[in-house]
């Protein structure tokens, strides 16, 4: 959700800010800006609605000079996306500009204060009461930038990231934030700036992740300085990227998403590497074992999460509660943080985020730690908010991922969560030896039949094209299968836009049995399990009523595909991990169906990457 770069040292600005905004299209965004010192020492700010590539088009014939700058992609929030409201934004004076990630709540007020004061305003945007702000303190306390731009902040109520540059100091960048991400790459007589990591790899594997209520002055040529808001300096610790510029490429896909779909097999096996042992009889999550005395006590365990996370989340309520015992509830961490929630100190809170930075993730973990509960994160971003603000955690390891809609990190996340729960049940002495290896074993196998799966696209590629004006889905599950349904449903009305809904396959008869017609395509999750006669009899109920069923069925599976009007097979594994082999074909007929529409796949309209807004 809205991107930052920057840049100052020695180069020329503009081909690194204009790469970097590409790095950060993943993210979602409706219009995108560069603002440059030029060598002349004047300001130049070049914005437009829409894609980077219209910003490139419109800076043909500018002065793009300048060896300092910032650049942004913006995901409208106060106003419309249009000239006026894209970042950067300028002061009156047009000596300073700013770009902002987050939303500053007392805009409002901030606002009128100006107004009384003689500030025009040019947007709609909570954003530039910041700029108008920060340049009216440089003036009346006779402040340098950093000061201002701290002073200033300490009247902001909201979340930011920003970065600023000023004219009469044309090499230096002052950045900020407040729960919303920032990373310094910090090179030979450089600085780079980015809302993630994606801008920086490709010129220096050395950053800084900048702390709530931080403030960092780049200066060109000196070493990095980092201060609070009260002008105290803090210590800063550089770690090492591992990130690759492969990982950010599409190589030989059309899209990310297919990329990070056929990427599972591999993904998963990253996941699992180091934590399953070769023998197959031990699970070893060392956020486990350090706290083992936590989980043997757990009155019982809290999942918050958004989205594609949330789904993971159901299915880690499943394993836990099956082999630990532990009671568990599972929250939209959006509604969590506002309900006054009961949390008792003995509570384990597990926080779920890709990004390590969904803004109603992390406010929900601040206040599980406010209540005294242990706080275990799962994400996929090292280096993120919620693993720097957790007592634990486990990292799922697979890599970025670009497409907006989530693919691999939710197999990763179900991943973690499986191996979580059989290292919580074996430190708690609740499963057998045998049992122990008999999981450990199916899950091993699990990439292998992934790939089998995968054999199946071009099958699932030419009928997905039969569905591809269909205006409505209904995705059915039962058991560990009813969140792989929902997040099927997601998937698909995230990217085609078509409008779909997941239920459990019981559930269908209390209301949505209403709709099924023979328009209405309904996707049924009917692998071999211990409800398997349920769902059985709910496609029979469907086919009397006309409708069409795309089933889901495990290997060899007779009864079912004399019923439905298409099958796709996937291998048997043990019920508990179904949910790993079923999400493949529902993310592929997401994909295809999309494709078909001739939708955008990696940047649907209106979503972002990273939610660091409420």
């Amino acid at each position: 959700m809205c991107g930052i770069v920057g840049y100052v040292g020695d180069k020329e600005a503009y081909p690194i800010l204009i790469k970097g905004l590409h790095r950060l299209e993943y993210r979602g965004y409706d219009s995108a800006g560069i603002a440059l010192v030029n060598g002349n020492g004047s300001l130049s700010i070049y914005k437009t609605k829409g894609m980077v590539s219209q910003l490139e088009e419109f800076c043909n014939q500018k002065d793009i000079s300048g060896t300092i700058g910032i650049a942004h992609t913006r995901w409208a929030t106060h106003g419309e996306p249009n000239y006026n409201n894209a970042h950067p934004h300028f002061s009156m004076s047009e000596r300073i500009a700013l770009i902002h990630n987050g939303i500053i709540e007392n805009y409002t007020v901030l606002r009128e204060a100006l107004i009384q004061k003689g500030f025009k305003f040019r947007s709609c945007t909570d954003t530039e009461v910041l700029v108008h702000l920060i340049d009216y303190i440089q003036k009346e306390e006779h402040a340098p930038l950093s000061r201002a731009v701290q002073l200033a902040l300490r009247q902001v109520v909201g979340s930011f990231a920003i970065a600023v540059i000023e004219a009469d100091e044309p090499d230096k960048i002052i950045a900020a934030r407040k729960s919303s991400p920032l990373v310094i790459g910090i090179g030979e007589e450089e600085f780079f700036l980015g809302s993630d990591a994606s801008p920086i790899v490709e010129y220096t594997k050395d950053v800084v992740y900048l702390n709530d209520n931080e403030v960092a002055i780049m200066k060109r040529g000196e070493k990095l300085q980092v201060m609070d808001f009260m002008n105290v300096q803090k210590s800063h610790r550089i770690q090492h990227l591992e990130l690759t510029i492969s990982q950010l490429e599409k190589g030989d896909y059309e899209h990310f998403m297919l990329k990070e779909i056929f990427e599972q097999p591999r993904t998963i096996t990253d996941c699992m590497r180091g934590r399953v042992n070769l023998e197959g009889d031990n699970v070893v999550l060392s956020g486990v074992i350090d706290n083992r005395e936590r989980f043997e006590k757990a009155r019982r365990i809290i999942i918050v999460a958004c989205g594609t996370s949330w789904h993971a989340a159901l299915i880690g309520e499943h394993l836990i509660e099956s082999l630990c015992r532990i009671p568990v509830e599972v929250e939209y961490a959006s509604e969590f943080r506002y309900r006054d929630p009961v949390i008792y100190n003995d509570d384990i809170v597990i926080a779920i985020s890709q990004s390590g930075e969904t803004a109603d993730t992390l406010a929900a973990v601040e206040l599980s730690r406010s209540k005294g509960a242990f706080i275990y994160g799962i994400c996929n971003a090292v280096g993120s908010s919620i693993p720097r603000n957790t007592h634990s955690g486990s990292y799922i390891h697979v890599g970025p991922e670009i497409g907006v809609a989530s693919t691999k990190a939710f197999t990763g996340q179900v991943t973690v969560l499986t191996m979580l729960a059989l290292s919580i049940a074996k430190v708690k002495g609740l499963i057998s030896l045998h049992d122990l290896k008999n999981l450990i074993g199916e899950l091993i196998e699990i990439p292998g039949k992934i790939e089998k799966i995968l054999l199946k696209n071009d099958k699932i590629e030419d009928f997905s094209r039969i569905f591809t004006y269909a205006r409505n889905f209904i995705y059915l599950g039962r058991g560990f299968s009813y969140p792989a349904a929902l997040e099927g449903a997601l998937k698909l009305k995230e990217i085609s836009y078509i409008h779909a809904e997941g239920y459990p396959a019981a559930e269908m008869k209390h209301g949505p049995i209403a709709l099924i017609d023979s328009e209405m395509p309904v996707v049924v999750i009917a692998t071999k399990n211990n409800l398997y006669d349920k769902v059985v009899s709910n496609i029979q109920e469907i086919k009397a009523r006309n409708g069409k069923v795309i089933a889901i069925v495990t290997e060899g599976d007779s009864q079912v595909r004399s019923m439905a009007d298409y099958v796709i097979e996937i291998p048997d594994t043990h019920e508990y991990l179904e949910p790993l082999l079923s999400v493949i074909p529902l993310q592929l007929l997401a994909y295809h169906i999309a494709v078909n529409k001739g939708r955008d796949v990696d940047r649907p309209r209106n979503l972002a990457k990273s939610v660091t807004v409420e």
